[in-house]
């Protein structure tokens, strides 16, 4: 009920069309404008049946905002770590912290801010958690509103 409640408060503090960053010890909110002036990569991923190309930045990127751990980093009980991927409709989904990483995974993982070379839909955006490599996009949440590193004990 308090996690419910402190939640709610979180997601009225931040900006309309914003990407909220947390872990235990930080949390960082990005606007369109500030992650559009990120590095990005792209990915292409099928989406029922039809090839699309995402432009975006890399999850582990933004993840290390919030100090989560990459590269040679990436080991022991650092490979504990979950990042929850959390949708404006609600919609929730979870990625080992070490499927992130570059290092460790040879596919992408971003969050997109355009589709084809066009900023996304209205009803895809402004952001979307884009997985590479999944055989169906169960994971591409769209309307992403937060990403946050979890730590399993």
């Amino acid at each position: 009920m308090i996690a419910a409640l402190l939640a709610m408060l979180l997601a009225a503090a931040a900006p309309v069309g914003s990407l909220t960053l947390k872990s235990a010890e930080n949390s960082v909110t990005l606007t369109p404008e500030m992650l559009a002036a990120m590095p990005h990569l792209t990915a292409s991923v099928v989406d029922h049946g039809k090839t699309r190309t995402y432009s975006g930045v890399p999850v582990s990127a933004l993840m290390a905002k919030v100090g989560a751990p990459s590269g040679e980093a990436l080991r022991g009980k650092a490979l504990l770590g979950v990042v929850v991927a959390s949708a404006s409709d609600g919609y929730r989904v979870a990625l080992s912290l070490a499927e992130t990483d570059p290092g460790i995974k040879a596919s992408k993982t971003i969050v997109a801010d355009a589709e084809d070379g066009k900023p996304l839909s209205a009803k895809d955006g402004p952001f979307k958690l884009v997985v590479e490599g999944d055989l169906r996009p169960a994971r591409a949440a769209h309307g992403l509103t937060g990403l946050e590193l979890v730590r399993i004990p």
